[in-house]
């Protein structure tokens, strides 16, 4: 049972340093699941150490595979994952605690679904409560069983399937998840499994799989869709793998430096895979000073350097078609606009309501309490009226206990006249370990409430 941990965030001076942010999350997963069914040894650097992915860890262990840091003596770890092989999963003796991580639960059921074996989910009080239904369906559709709570809702039972039968599954609604976890079922099917997605999401996956060995093709279709194919039953073979610094992480640190004045603050090191940096293009769009620094290729992912400074901000529209690439981002992005000139509209965050939390309700709430004039629409929009001016705050927000509602109202503190305090930072840990040390090095003012 994790303990609540109330924070209070006040105005610092400038935010200045150079500093390199935890391991993306999304590559940290996939990268432990993938070394698990891998022959050989697939060796991690940079490996986010959160309780998201220690979970992940631990999955991988009951089922099998070997997932153990080595100590570099440098302060930081390398993982070393050992292959079973495709196919050779084997069956836990205990239920697969997911902890907070709905990418780790839906992903591996995808995985497991292909493997002859049952496997039980769980997670924590937050995890239980979203729907699963969205993945559990097209798996169903290729052969695998689930038993769990109305929607689809964790604890849940898989009963996976050694002969799934491939096939070719349109995605209602944009989701690197879903998408993902009927393309890691389809590994160890027969034939050719498609994803058809009408807006592009996140392409780890893909990424990461051809990275092992697998045979993935993406084809534009007639109608601008994309359709993703893996053919089943590959060799996979362990690789070495850096974990580029997390985007959806590396984005508190540089909006609190853009909201307080003489900040300059350099980021090394951060995934820029442009179906994940909707958030950068939006700041710049606002005005932001961010200049992408020594580009390069980090195991088939690209990485930059930010360098940020203070900037006066102006509200914008994003547009909907930008929401897959920055779902993540946008509690951060309400604090940078309610800090920005003028009106931000924010279009097409349907998908914020099943988060972690229902992030688009949470988000409007905090702002409220904080003195900032918010309006969500019908459409699952959010409109941000900013002033220019630092918002009021002095007031106490609730987190339900999601890991990025918190850091971002801890980052909005930073700027406003009173300080901004968050009921529970406990679980901001699942995504960043020693956030509010590394802020407070750079000279934020984060304290227990």
């Amino acid at each position: 049972m994790t303990h609540a941990r109330p924070l209070r965030s006040t105005t610092t001076g400038a935010i200045r340093g150079s500093i390199r942010v935890p391991g993306d999350k999304s590559i940290s997963h996939r990268s432990l699941m993938l070394g698990a069914i891998a022959v050989g040894e697939t060796v991690i650097h940079g490996l986010l150490e959160g309780e998201d992915v220690l979970h992940t860890a631990a999955a991988m262990r009951l089922l099998g595979a070997e997932a153990e840091r080595e100590d570099n003596g440098q302060g930081s770890g390398v993982w070393r994952v050992r292959g079973v092989g495709l196919g050779a999963l084997q069956e836990p003796a205990q239920v697969l605690d997911m902890g907070n991580s709905g990418t780790a639960a839906r992903l591996l059921m995808g995985l497991v679904a292909g493997h002859p074996i049952t496997c039980v989910f769980t997670g924590d009080a937050s995890l239980n409560k979203r729907p699963m239904a969205r993945v559990t369906k097209p798996l169903e559709e290729m052969g695998a069983r689930f038993v769990g709570r109305s929607g689809g809702r964790l604890p849940l039972s898989v009963v996976g399937s050694g002969d799934l039968v491939p096939i070719t599954y349109r995605l209602p609604v944009a989701s690197a998840q879903v998408k993902s976890a009927i393309l890691l079922a389809g590994l160890n099917t027969a034939g050719a499994t498609t994803v058809i997605e009408a807006e592009p999401t996140r392409d780890h996956t893909e990424l990461m799989l051809r990275h092992f060995g697998a045979t993935v093709t993406t084809e534009r279709l007639e109608d601008g869709a994309l359709a993703v194919t893996v053919t089943g039953q590959p060799e996979l073979t362990g690789r070495t793998i850096h974990v580029p610094a997390d985007p959806s992480s590396a984005a508190f640190p540089a909006v609190a430096a853009l909201l307080r004045p003489g900040s300059e603050l350099l980021l090394s090191d951060v995934g820029m895979n442009p179906r994940r940096t909707g958030l950068y293009d939006t700041l710049v769009e606002m005005g932001a000073d961010i200049a992408f620094e020594n580009r390069r290729d980090q195991a088939g992912e690209p990485v930059a350097d930010l360098r940020v400074r203070h900037s006066a901000l102006k509200g914008i529209v994003v547009p909907a078609d930008r929401a897959p690439s920055m779902i993540d981002e946008y509690p951060v992005l309400a604090a940078a606009a309610a800090c920005a000139e003028g009106t931000t509209v924010m279009l097409g965050l349907k998908e914020l309501r099943v988060k972690e939390s229902d992030r688009l309700a949470m988000v409007a709430e905090g702002l409220t309490r904080c003195g900032v004039s918010v309006e969500v629409g019908a459409d699952d929009s959010l409109t941000v009226h900013g002033t220019g001016k630092p918002p009021k705050g002095g007031a106490t927000v609730l987190t339900a206990m999601d890991h990025r509602i918190a850091m971002s109202f801890l980052v909005l503190g930073m700027a406003t006249e009173q300080p901004v305090s968050v009921d529970d930072g406990a679980f901001i840990d699942t995504s960043f370990p020693g956030f509010v040390g590394l802020m407070n090095g750079l000279g934020a003012a984060i304290v227990e409430a």
